[in-house]
């Protein structure tokens, strides 16, 4: 069985890949979310090719929000002359080791390469992410405490 967490990042990581669909089975709970493609991309709701319909005793489907999307799309393009750094999983983007201390780091911190400078919560993990480059913070783009998707952009870090 899947928690809601679980169901949750699934309906997210549909959304943000725009997937026609996604089927998982565990422990016989067979769950089917339909996504995107199917009439966009074919003009017609057919299933994936091969994917088996599923049964009615169990959750066949859940809608995919609209608003699961909408903070990649929000995100402004980065400085020209900047790196980005995208959100390796799917999660919630936190800016503090907790809600008392500070940030890892603002807008016009100087970071190092291996440096963390965020986290993101998935499925109840902790998981720091850390600069890939040496660098000054030009912008952090999701609020705290906000969803962020896989491949999302989280910083901008001006190389130098």
């Amino acid at each position: 069985m899947l928690t809601f967490e679980q169901i949750k990042e699934l309906v997210e990581l549909v959304a943000a890949r725009r997937l026609q669909g996604l089927e998982v089975e565990r422990s016989g709970f067979r769950l089917r979310i339909d996504g995107y493609g199917a009439v966009e991309t074919s003009g017609s709701a057919a299933s994936p090719a091969g994917a088996p319909p599923a049964p009615a005793a169990s959750p066949s489907s859940l809608p995919v929000p609209e608003a699961a999307s909408a903070p990649a799309a929000a995100a402004p393009p980065p400085e020209p002359s900047a790196h980005v750094l995208n959100s390796p999983i799917v999660g919630t983007f936190y800016r503090a080791a907790s809600p008392e201390a500070p940030p890892f780091v603002d807008v016009g911190s100087r970071v190092k390469k291996g440096q963390v400078l965020c986290i993101i919560e998935a499925m109840k993990l902790m998981n720091e992410i850390e600069a890939d480059a040496d660098g000054v913070i030009a912008e952090i783009y999701p609020q705290n405490a906000q969803p962020v998707e896989f491949g999302e952009p989280l910083f901008a870090i001006r190389i130098g």
